[in-house]
C-alpha cells in the first residue's frame, strides 16, 4: 500500500503534475529514496547513461527557478507563486561518455519512477523539460560530457489537480477556483484489444 491507503494503480491513475507547493522541506532521506527509484529503473542494454543532481538548498534552488518554464497553457497562472516554489529539483543528466543517443526510454522510465516514488509519500512533482540548460549547467557546475535532460521539481502538493475526459483539446486549465483541470484521451479511443 502506498501513501493513504492506494493500491499501485490507484496511485498511477491519480497522478497528476503539481506546480504549486507548501512551503515545507522534503526530509534528504526521502529525497534519496525518490533518486533511487529513479537510478534502478529499466535501462536499454543494461547501459545505465543517466546521473542526478539533488537541489536542495535554497540558494541554488532560487537561481534555479528562473530557468524553467512551466505550463505554456496557461502562463503565467500555471507558474508556482511566491512562497509556493517547489522544495527540491532532481536534473537528470546523461554522460554522453555511455551513451549519445536513445538515452530517452531510460529517460522517461526514470523519471516515471521518481514521479510515483514521490507521490506514494505524498510529494508532488512536476516533470519540465522547458529549462535553460546554459544557466543550469554553469549553477550546478555539470561537466561537458554530462547532457542536461531535465528537472523535476519536488515539494509537498498546495493544490489538487483534476483530470476530466477530453473534449476537442488537450490543454489543460484552471477554473473560477484556481483548480487546474487536465484533459485525457478516453480508454475506449487509445486502447484497442486484438
Amino acid at each position: 500500500m502506498c501513501q493513504d491507503g492506494k493500491d499501485l494503480y490507484e496511485l498511477i491513475v491519480s497522478r497528476r503534475t503539481v506546480r504549486r507547493f507548501k512551503p515545507r522541506a522534503v526530509p534528504r532521506e526521502v529525497l534519496e529514496r525518490i533518486v533511487d527509484a529513479g537510478r534502478l529503473a529499466p535501462s536499454a542494454a543494461n547501459m545505465q547513461p543517466l546521473a542526478f543532481v539533488v537541489v536542495e538548498s535554497r540558494e541554488k534552488r532560487e537561481r534555479i527557478f528562473p530557468c524553467l518554464k512551466w505550463a505554456a497553457y496557461i502562463a503565467p497562472e500555471g507558474d508556482p507563486r511566491p512562497g509556493q516554489e517547489p522544495a527540491a529539483y532532481v536534473v537528470t543528466l546523461v554522460d554522453t561518455r555511455v551513451r549519445d543517443k536513445m538515452f530517452e526510454y531510460d529517460v522517461g522510465a526514470a523519471m516515471e519512477n521518481m514521479i510515483l516514488a514521490a507521490m506514494g509519500v505524498g510529494v508532488g512533482s512536476c516533470w519540465l523539460l522547458s529549462v535553460d540548460r546554459d544557466k543550469v549547467r554553469d549553477i550546478l557546475s555539470v561537466p561537458a560530457e554530462y547532457r542536461i535532460d531535465c528537472v523535476l521539481a519536488l515539494g509537498y502538493p498546495d493544490e489538487e489537480p483534476t483530470a476530466e475526459e477530453m473534449g476537442g483539446s488537450c490543454r489543460y486549465w484552471k477554473d473560477a477556483d484556481g483548480r487546474l483541470h487536465v484533459p485525457k484521451r478516453p480508454f475506449s479511443s487509445v486502447v484497442r484489444f486484438a
